[in-house]
């Protein structure tokens, strides 16, 4: 497994149907669709409304990662407000590029992974890029912070920054060896696997770890 770090939980999700998998992703897909076209104009707007929808979804969907105890008890995720500074444009360098990572999973069996290079983050770190190697494709950068396993702080384990697979993507600037991509760390998000351990989910490796607090996105 190399060295990096992957939550293998073995349980259920037979209660879930394949269809109400389908919508969640589709709905997922148009949130952030909706998320790109208002950032535009203002970021923190599109945030809000990522912070309802979300809130929303997870409270009423049936594919939600909360179960129906936590769905009953649930008052919304616990997300930081928008913070403008750490919102990036960042080239994809080639450092690392072409390593290959095989990870296996409980529910997905292995599930192969090649560095598509680097994210170089001002003041702050470097984040590898993965793409998943099979069908559905995508580009994959979890990432762990100093607030990570914190009182008051983010989910132990890490937490997603993007992952084009599930359409969590804040989109391009140029085209080419020069293009930026958008980096935005208040969209940052928890994998389902820190609501329900019945999810199996990739996690955040040592070369996908920062040594400073990243106080906005959701919490834990």
């Amino acid at each position: 497994m190399a060295d990096e770090q992957y939550s293998t939980a073995e349980d259920s999700l037979a209660d879930i149907s394949a269809l109400d998998i389908a919508d969640w992703r589709l709905r997922t897909f148009a949130m952030y669709d909706t998320v790109r076209r208002i950032a535009v104009e203002s970021p923190a707007e599109a945030h809000t409304y990522w912070r309802q929808e979300r809130d929303r979804m997870f409270a009423t969907h049936p594919a939600s990662a909360l179960t129906q105890q936590d769905k009953a008890r649930f008052s919304g995720l616990k997300t930081a407000d928008y913070d403008p500074i750490y919102r990036f444009h960042v080239p994809l360098t080639k450092e690392g590029a072409g390593r290959e990572l095989n990870v296996e999973t409980a529910t997905d069996g292995v599930v192969r992974f090649v560095r598509l290079g680097t994210f170089d983050l001002p003041e702050m770190g470097q984040l590898a890029v993965w793409r998943l190697h099979g069908y559905g494709g995508g580009i994959f950068v979890p990432f762990r912070d100093a607030t990570a396993g914190q009182p008051g702080g983010s989910y132990g384990a890490g937490r997603y920054l993007l992952d084009t697979i599930k359409g969590a993507f804040h989109g391009v600037r140029g085209s080419g060896p020069g293009a930026e991509f958008v980096l935005d760390f208040n969209f940052a998000y928890n994998p389902s696997c820190a609501y329900n351990e019945a999810w199996s989910c990739p996690l955040a490796g040592p070369s996908n770890r920062l040594a400073v607090d990243i106080p906005v996105g959701e919490r834990y």
